[in-house]
C-alpha cells in the first residue's frame, strides 16, 4: 500500500511540473498569432477572387460579304486604324457606280431644267412685252381712227348743210327760171353747185364708211392684241411650273447624293480596320468565308491598358476607398509583387448584373454573402519579364488603413 501511494504522488508531481510548459507554449502561440495579425493582417483586406481584365474590342463586319484578304493572325500586335480584313468589294463597287450614274442623270436633268427656265423666261418676257406693245399700238390706232371718224362726221355735217343750202337755192332759181325771172346761166350755175355739194356729201359718206370699217378692224386688232397679252401672261406661268419641277429635281438630287454616300460608305466597310491598338485574339476566320453583319470575327486585347478586377466580400468593403494602395500577386509569378491602387468600386454586386439576377422576394430566400467587384489600376505597366494576360488569377491585398489618394492612371 505504501508503494502505491508513493507512485501516485510521483505522478501528481510530474503532472504539476508539465503544466507551466503547456501554458508557456499556449502564450507563445497566442503572441505569435497576434503579432502576425498585427504586422500582416491589421488594416488590410485580401481576396484570391481577382483576375486580370481589359476592355476587349470584338471586331465584326457592318455589311455582309465574302472575306478576300486577312492581314492579321492571333497574337499579332496591331495599331488603331490598321487594316485587319478586306471583304470582296465587287457588289458594292457596282452599287457605287449605279448611284453615280443616277446622280449624273439627275444633274443633267437639272441643267436642262435650268436652261429651259432661262429660255422660257426670256421668250415669255419678250412675248409679254411684244403683246403689251401691240395692245398699246392697237389702242392708239383705234383712238386715231375714232378721232378721224369724228372729224369726218363734223365735216359731213358741214357739207350736209351746204348741200341743203345748195338744194334750196337751186329750187328757188329753177322756179325763177320757169317764171323767166332768172337766166339759164344762173340756173346752170346753181345746178352745178348742187351737184358738187351732192358729190362732196357722197364722198364724205364713203370716207366715213371706210373709216368705220377701219374702226371695226382696229377693234378686232385690239381684241387680238389683248388675247395675245393674256396668252403671254399665261405663258409666264410656265416658268413657275418649270421652277417647281426644278425644285423636285433638286430634291431627287439630294436623294441620289444620299444613296451615293450610303453606297460609298458600305463600300468603305469592305475594309475592316482596328478600332483600338492591341493584340489579336480569337481569330478563326478563313479567306472565302461568308460573314454577316454583327458576326464576331476576332478580338483585340489592349494589354497596354489592363486592370485588375478583385471581387471582395461585402463584409470586407467597409473601409475600402478609391485611391488606397493595393498589392497584387499573380499565380503565374508567385515571387513577384505588383503595386496598384483602387480606381473604383462597382455600383452593384455581381449577382445584380448577372444574366439571371436573383429574385429575393419569391419566398425561398437564402442569405448569401455577396461579392462586389473592385477595379484596381497598376501604378506602373508590368515589366517585360512579367507580362500579364487577360484572365490570369491574382491575389489582391488592399491597405484600408491608408487615407492618401493616388493619381489614377489613364
Amino acid at each position: 500500500m505504501e508503494t502505491e501511494r508513493v507512485s501516485e504522488n510521483e505522478k501528481a508531481g510530474q503532472g504539476r511540473s508539465r503544466l507551466p510548459w503547456v501554458i508557456i507554449i499556449l502564450i507563445i502561440v497566442l503572441v505569435s498569432g497576434f503579432g502576425y495579425w498585427w504586422i500582416f493582417k491589421k488594416g488590410r483586406v485580401s481576396t484570391d477572387n481577382a483576375y486580370v481584365m481589359a476592355d476587349i474590342a470584338q471586331v465584326s463586319s457592318r455589311i455582309p460579304g465574302n472575306i478576300q484578304k486577312i492581314h492579321v493572325s492571333n497574337d499579332k500586335w496591331v495599331n488603331k486604324g490598321d487594316i485587319l480584313i478586306e471583304l470582296d468589294p465587287e457588289d458594292y463597287d457596282i452599287s457605287v457606280k449605279e448611284a453615280q450614274a443616277s446622280l449624273k442623270f439627275i444633274e443633267s436633268q437639272i441643267e436642262m431644267a435650268e436652261l429651259t427656265i432661262k429660255i422660257t423666261e426670256e421668250v415669255t418676257n419678250a412675248q409679254f412685252l411684244s403683246a403689251k406693245a401691240g395692245l398699246e399700238a392697237a389702242k392708239h390706232k383705234q383712238e386715231q381712227i375714232k378721232k378721224r371718224l369724228d372729224e369726218l362726221n363734223q365735216k359731213k355735217r358741214a357739207l350736209s348743210a351746204d348741200w341743203k343750202e345748195a338744194k334750196r337755192e337751186a329750187k328757188r332759181i329753177i322756179q325763177l327760171y320757169r317764171k323767166g325771172a332768172a337766166s339759164e346761166q344762173r340756173k346752170d350755175t346753181v345746178l352745178t353747185a348742187l351737184k358738187k355739194a351732192e358729190a362732196s356729201l357722197n364722198a364724205i359718206d364713203a370716207q366715213i364708211e371706210s373709216v368705220r370699217s377701219a374702226l371695226k378692224a382696229s377693234e378686232q386688232e385690239v381684241l387680238m392684241a389683248r388675247s395675245k397679252l393674256i396668252q403671254a401672261e399665261a405663258d409666264k406661268l410656265k416658268v413657275s411650273l418649270e421652277e417647281h419641277r426644278l425644285m423636285g429635281l433638286r430634291a431627287k438630287r439630294e436623294q441620289a447624293l444620299s444613296k451615293l454616300r450610303m453606297a460609298e460608305l458600305k463600300r468603305s466597310y469592305c475594309t475592316i480596320r482596328a478600332p483600338i491598338s492591341g493584340y489579336i485574339a480569337q481569330c478563326r476566320i478563313q479567306v472565302g468565308e461568308r460573314v454577316m453583319p454583327g458576326q464576331p470575327l476576332l478580338a483585340i486585347v489592349p494589354l497596354q491598358e489592363i486592370y485588375i478586377e478583385a471581387n471582395f466580400k461585402e463584409t470586407q468593403l467597409e473601409h475600402v476607398r478609391v485611391g488606397q494602395p493595393a498589392i497584387i500577386k499573380a499565380d503565374i509569378y508567385p515571387d513577384y509583387v505588383f503595386h496598384g491602387h483602387v480606381a473604383g468600386i462597382r455600383a452593384g454586386t455581381g449577382a445584380v448584373f448577372s444574366l439571371l439576377p436573383p429574385e429575393n422576394a419569391t419566398g425561398n430566400w437564402v442569405k448569401v454573402v455577396q461579392r462586389v467587384p473592385v477595379k484596381i489600376f497598376l501604378d506602373e505597366p508590368p515589366p517585360e519579364e512579367y507580362p500579364l494576360r487577360v484572365g490570369l488569377s491574382l491575389n489582391v491585398t488592399i491597405d484600408v488603413s491608408s487615407k492618401r489618394s493616388h493619381t489614377t492612371r489613364r
